[in-house]
């Protein structure tokens, strides 16, 4: 197996000592070769891939020859590209199955499998590790705001069920709101996209008490879905002509004490509102595409949404009125990348960058990669692992959410005009409040004992500033009373500073 002591070990005694003075690694004298090797291998401060760059064209192919790589390269840098892919494709399928395995996969050579009929919870654990990482990537930009954002969460004794009243807020760039959207969706248990292309994304928020009630994103959807393809019968050309009308909620829920009310059916039927048609509508109206440079209309036919764990209790039966919002047209096919987004997908992407060859696409796009879908399928093959990993098998409900009565005939170019439906938020939410949420509230009085501190994703850190907060108050103190002389008390704020 070609790794880097293999490699060190296909030269002569002489230049392990050459390459040791030409990197500064410090060895001591009279070491025999098998201890130069090992001293060398275990240099961290200098790569593997310095250390190829730094071999002869002929030392470059015997590594090559041993290894049962092609040696045929004419040049130098062929040579080393070659060699370096290899080495870092073998560290890399090392990290990736371990990962997988970690996870609860079954690794074999062409797929990778679940245990049969995984329960929720099981589920929940699958994507454990993909939202311990997104929660860590997001500490450095969050932590220092998470006291304040968390004020905007109920606790369960400031919700009156019989006084909530829903208000939809459109959250912007660089805003408050936006803090708090990311901040949110943190904490679903699955990792939760930031959605791509067009977006929209909207705080329901409690005007009885200014709290969060829950979160709803709405992104570009994919290209190809064969469930709503299906539903809707698309044709190539007619998909390619008027995705453009049609919207993916990339995260829709509600958030506690709000959720243990079924908030969650409220937040959904609310996406599916005029309110959200008509800003979704005010935001794109006018704008070009970017292929071909037209002015698009912004009309809104269509939501699509996936369940988070397989089948849901929540979109299931969602209705208003004497209609179905949500309907279920099928599942997934259970592919993604989530169970790449775990630590490793930076490893991934850099692999890629280095010795994968992007699919050609417009080049108005730029350059690059599609997708992060096309960096982990070219990773995969590339380091000779099956690109069928791509399928992780958890399979989700796919609802779609018609925005008017003839959406399928205008997506399928049979109609020229929409007729809307007209979903008022204020009328959703008075039906919501009748026949959920009033008598869930009776039923399940539970959500009173909500404690927002339990929804608290960095508790060290808040430990660690109320103990500076504190030293930062005595110091400041006792440095008063050596100034002035005396004892008199003087009043600060939380940080340790003057008000």
């Amino acid at each position: 197996m070609i790794n880097r002591r293999m490699i060190l070990r296909t030269l002569t005694k002489a230049r392990l000592w050459e390459i040791a003075r030409v990197h500064g690694i410090s060895v001591p004298s009279r070491l025999g070769k098998e201890q130069l090797v090992r001293r060398l291998s275990s240099a961290g401060a200098v790569g593997t891939s310095t250390i190829v760059e730094s071999l002869r064209r002929k030392e470059l192919k015997l590594v090559c020859r041993r290894s049962n790589l092609d040696d045929t390269g004419k040049t130098k840098a062929i040579l080393v590209n070659r060699v370096c892919q290899e080495v870092s494709a073998r560290k890399l399928k090392s990290q990736i199955v371990s990962s997988l395995r970690s996870q609860g996969f079954a690794v074999q050579k062409n797929r990778i499998a679940l245990p049969a009929d995984p329960s929720k919870e099981e589920l929940r654990d699958v994507h454990a590790l993909a939202v311990s990482h997104r929660i860590e990537r997001a500490r450095p930009g969050l932590v220092r705001h998470e006291s304040a954002l968390l004020e905007h969460f109920a606790n369960g004794g400031e919700v009156q069920p019989e006084h909530i009243k829903p208000e939809l807020m459109l959250v912007t760039r660089g805003s408050e709101e936006e803090l708090l959207f990311r901040y949110a969706s943190l904490h679903w248990s699955i990792p939760v996209s930031s959605g791509y292309g067009r977006r929209l994304r909207f705080l329901v928020v409690d005007q009885q008490n200014r709290k969060l009630i829950g979160i709803i994103g709405l992104g570009d959807p994919v290209f190809s879905l064969a469930a709503r393809d299906a539903w809707i019968d698309w044709n190539k050309n007619d998909r390619a002509e008027r995705l453009r009308h049609v919207m993916d909620a990339f995260v829709l829920g509600a958030v506690p004490p709000y959720s243990k009310l079924l908030c969650g059916k409220l937040v959904a039927m609310l996406a599916a509102s005029n309110e959200v048609r008509k800003s979704f509508r005010k935001k794109y109206e006018g704008k070009e595409s970017v292929i071909r440079g037209e002015r698009l209309s912004a009309r809104l036919a269509l939501i699509t949404t996936a369940s988070a764990l397989g089948r849901s209790s929540i979109y299931n039966r969602l209705k208003y009125g004497n209609g179905t919002l949500f309907k279920s047209v099928g599942f997934t096919r259970g592919s993604g990348e989530f169970h790449f987004f775990n630590g490793l997908y930076g490893t991934i992407s850099k692999f890629a960058n280095d010795f994968c060859e992007p699919t050609a696409k417009q080049e108005q796009w730029g350059t690059g990669f599609r997708s992060r879908r096309e960096v982990v399928r070219k990773c995969l093959a590339n380091a000779g692992l099956s690109a069928e990993w791509i399928y992780h098998g958890i399979r989700r409900e796919l609802f779609v959410v018609p925005l008017a009565a003839n959406s399928r005939e205008f997506l399928r170019g049979e109609h020229v005009r929409l007729r809307w439906f007209d979903h008022d938020a204020e009328q959703i939410f008075a039906y919501f409040r009748e026949r959920w949420l009033l008598p869930r509230a009776e039923r399940v009085p539970e959500y009173r004992d909500f404690d927002r501190e339990s929804y608290r994703l960095w508790p060290s850190t808040e430990r660690t500033l109320r103990t500076l907060a504190r030293r930062g108050s005595a110091r400041n103190r006792r440095k008063n009373a050596r100034d002035t002389g005396s004892s008199t008390r003087r009043v600060y704020d939380t940080h340790g500073h003057l008000p």
